[in-house]
């Protein structure tokens, strides 16, 4: 496919007369054009279900979960997978971006890394993937050369391949086992991808790192059970988190953490099921982490 036939190239207007209209109605348009991303990811839920029962289970087995993206795509990528460490408590190397050029990359660079197709191939080979891990590459045209580079790396090593376009029929949707597309259609201007085409990416990895992670028995409800409380505001969140999924005193919820070592799972299951630490801590264990599998003899 060439750049001039490129779906997320499409819809160029001169006689769009932005420029003549008022900033209010600015707004009100490109809110209108973004209030269609919504539907277009639900029509993509199947197949980003899929996918994500495939990634949880490699997850759950010790595999990594590795984002390829280059530009807004990469960025968007890198986002997702910085918060996963301190939402769900995942090693730094269990989500991992590479973004062409790098993440602190100036323009001109990233946009010459986005053409290199050796180098995303190299950058992923660099970390040595395995059938354990599972590699999504984000592409807006499903077409930019680092991500496919990346991608066959990925397949040939083995590894899970996924892929978050916005075009159909794309090369990256032919190189892997889970087509993921959420076709937004043409951008507010065309061609802008980080508009409509981003915030689809945004919200398809937000789904799947969140629901991957409660496949893992991160949460409890929709409670987030694996925070690092690595600042006064996580410590607080922590406190309401116990607190809200067993319905503990303050002075109970403070005790139970301080006996859990700070671990936020075993202080619900100790207060929740009755027992000390070290049983909580077991029960845990044995149920894979999952505070519901923990305490299903209390039931």
């Amino acid at each position: 496919m060439v750049e001039d036939e490129l779906i997320t190239e499409a819809g160029g207007d001169p006689a769009a007369g932005y420029e003549a209209r008022g900033t209010l109605e600015l707004v009100e348009l490109m809110n209108a054009a973004d209030a269609t991303v919504s539907a277009a990811v639900l029509a993509a839920a199947p197949a980003i279900a899929r996918a994500v029962d495939d990634i949880s289970e490699r997850m759950r087995a010790g595999g990594r979960l590795l984002y390829v993206g280059a530009g807004s795509s990469g960025r968007i990528a890198a986002l997702d997978a910085s918060e996963c460490v301190a939402t769900f408590s995942t090693p730094p190397d269990g989500v991992v971006a590479l973004v062409a050029g790098g993440e602190r990359a100036d323009a001109l660079v990233e946009a010459a890394a986005e053409d290199d197709r050796e180098a995303g191939a190299a950058e992923l080979l660099a970390l040595g993937p395995t059938p354990a891990d599972a590699v999504v590459g984000i592409s807006a045209s499903g077409a930019t050369p680092y991500v496919v580079g990346a991608l066959k790396a990925a397949a040939e090593a083995g590894a899970l391949t996924v892929c978050v376009v916005s075009a159909a029929g794309s090369q990256l949707g032919s190189l892997v086992e889970h087509e993921i597309v959420v076709a937004v259609g043409p951008e507010f201007l065309a061609g802008s991808t980080r508009l409509k085409a981003g915030t689809a990416q945004k919200l398809v990895l937000n789904t799947i790192s969140t629901v991957s992670m409660i496949r893992l028995g991160k949460t409890y409800g929709n409670l987030m059970v694996d925070v690092v409380a690595a600042n006064a505001k996580l410590a607080g969140r922590v406190r309401r988190i116990v607190a809200a999924a067993t319905g503990a005193s303050d002075a109970d919820v403070e005790e139970a953490l301080d006996d859990a070592g700070g671990d936020t799972r075993v202080a619900i299951v100790l207060l929740l099921a009755g027992v000390d630490a070290e049983t909580a801590r077991r029960r845990l264990e044995a149920a894979g982490r999952s505070i519901a599998g923990a305490l299903e003899d209390e039931r």
